[in-house]
């Protein structure tokens, strides 16, 4: 498995990892409830090898950066941490994007300062809000790289309009949106995203369902090489496109190496054909 370089100059492994589920449940509003064990597991990450950590802030209202700084920092060499910001919280049921540039500004400084750093590697449109035009979002967040406070411009659940549009303003390094075995509603941004040098980095990778147990597809498959069907359903990922950064998110840190593994297997055609059919 070969890897990635985003905006450029960004050098990472191709298995990222998600740290949204460090933070207690629900996740949004909480701090983990064993700190030193989600410590540990980002510390773990690293020493694997894992060199793109995504977090957000809205995740326990910034306390994952904070976590994230906590077990990293100072980071070494080559670790990217990307961030987003853009996206409220007011209530467990409610996610609601802000988009006005004094907020964006607001939570991109905030995030500095929790992250511990002088300048965001890579900092996304956490959902673009639709009260706004999208070049206006997105001239903030040019507004930002010139001023040195991020490096690299991502969007998070966009479409290929919506991403052609921000383009128009500013060099775009990723996009991030919900996509797996058996969502794919965002094929076309994948393939445009492939076909402009732009990281694609799928949100939920691992889906659960009857297609993942013993009698299912991909259980069928991941009995055949020997693996897990999250194991199995990484490597498809990994397989179906080379701009593919799959940011899978666990507490576990036995979780943690067992998706580690899909780094070493090795699908066939007719397996990555038969895991593909399953979108159809």
């Amino acid at each position: 498995m070969s890897d990635i370089v985003i905006g450029g100059d960004l050098r990472v492994d191709r298995l990222g990892y998600g740290a949204m589920r460090l933070s207690g449940d629900p996740g949004i509003f909480t701090p983990p409830k064993d700190r030193d064990a989600a410590v540990a597991v980002l510390r773990r990450a690293v020493e694997l090898g894992v060199n793109f950590i995504d977090t957000a802030d809205s995740y326990a209202l910034g306390d994952n950066e904070s976590l994230i700084a906590e077990a990293l920092h100072p980071y070494d060499d080559g670790v990217v941490i990307a961030t987003k910001g853009g996206n409220t919280r007011p209530s467990a049921e409610e996610w609601v994007a802000v988009g006005a540039p004094g907020y964006i500004r607001q939570q991109a400084e905030l995030s500095l300062r929790r992250l511990k750093v002088e300048a965001i590697d890579l900092y996304q449109i956490h959902r673009l809000d639709p009260a706004l035009p999208v070049a206006d979002q997105i001239a903030t967040l040019a507004d930002l790289q010139r001023q040195g406070k991020i490096r690299h411009i991502g969007l998070s659940e966009v479409t290929v309009a919506q991403l052609k549009e921000a383009q128009a303003v500013a060099p775009i390094a990723s996009v991030q949106n919900l996509y797996n075995l058996v969502t794919r509603q965002s094929e076309d941004v994948l393939d445009y995203t492939a076909e402009q040098g732009i990281a694609f980095i799928p949100w939920f990778p691992i889906a659960a369902g009857a297609h993942a147990g013993p009698d299912g597809p991909v259980g069928k498959i991941a009995a055949e090489i020997g693996a897990t069907p999250a194991q199995t359903a990484l490597a498809w990922l990994l397989r179906r496109s080379g701009n593919i950064v799959p940011i899978p998110g666990t507490s576990s840190i036995a979780h943690l190496e067992e998706n580690l593994g899909a780094r070493d297997l090795v699908l066939t055609d007719e397996q990555f054909d038969a895991l593909n059919a399953l979108g159809a």
